[in-house]
C-alpha cells in the first residue's frame, strides 16, 4: 500500500480524462514541500463536482448560497503528522472553467493550482488573515512554480 493514497472521484460530467495523474503530482509536491510530515498510512479524496453540488456544500458548511472554486473539508488537527484519513478537497468544474477563461490560464494550470490550495488548507495553512495569506500564497507559488505554472497571484 502507498503511504498516500488519493482517490479521485467523478461525480459530475464535463470533466477532462487524466486528471488523477495531475492530482497526485501535485499533491506530492505540495505536500514535499509544506511542513507537513508524513506519519504513516494516509488517504484523502478528490471530489469533481459541479456548481451545483457545490452551492449546496457551501451553503450547508459556510453558510454561502453561491458555488465557489475549491472546497477542504480537512480531518486532521491544523500542522499535525499526516496519517490516516487527511480530508477531502471538492473542486465545481464550471466555476472552474470560468475563473481559467477570466485568468487566461489554462484549465490544466488552474485546476493544479486548486488542488494544491486545497490541499493545505487540508494541512492547516489558511488566508483570513494578511500574515497568513503571505505565508499560504507564497507557498502554492513555489509548489507551482516547481510544476511550471506561473504565479497566480502575481496581478492581484
Amino acid at each position: 500500500m502507498q503511504p498516500l493514497s488519493i482517490v479521485v472521484a467523478v461525480e459530475a460530467d464535463g470533466w477532462p480524462e487524466g486528471l488523477e495523474q495531475i492530482t497526485e503530482i501535485a499533491i506530492g509536491e505540495a505536500l514535499s514541500q509544506s511542513s507537513a510530515k508524513l506519519a504513516g498510512v494516509a488517504e484523502l479524496s478528490v471530489v469533481l463536482a459541479d456548481d451545483a453540488t457545490q452551492r449546496e456544500l457551501n451553503k450547508q458548511w459556510r453558510g454561502q448560497d453561491k458555488s465557489t472554486n475549491v472546497l477542504s473539508f480537512p480531518q486532521l488537527e491544523h500542522f499535525s503528522p499526516v496519517s490516516g484519513l487527511i480530508g477531502d478537497i471538492i473542486l465545481a468544474r464550471e466555476t472552474l472553467e470560468r475563473e481559467a477563461a477570466d485568468l487566461q490560464v489554462s484549465f490544466t494550470d488552474h485546476y493544479t493550482h486548486l488542488v494544491v490550495h486545497g490541499f493545505l488548507h487540508l494541512l492547516g495553512y489558511d488566508h483570513e488573515t494578511e500574515e497568513e495569506a503571505l505565508v499560504m500564497e507564497g507557498l502554492e507559488t513555489q509548489i507551482l512554480a516547481t510544476l511550471g505554472i506561473a504565479d497566480p497571484y502575481a496581478d492581484s
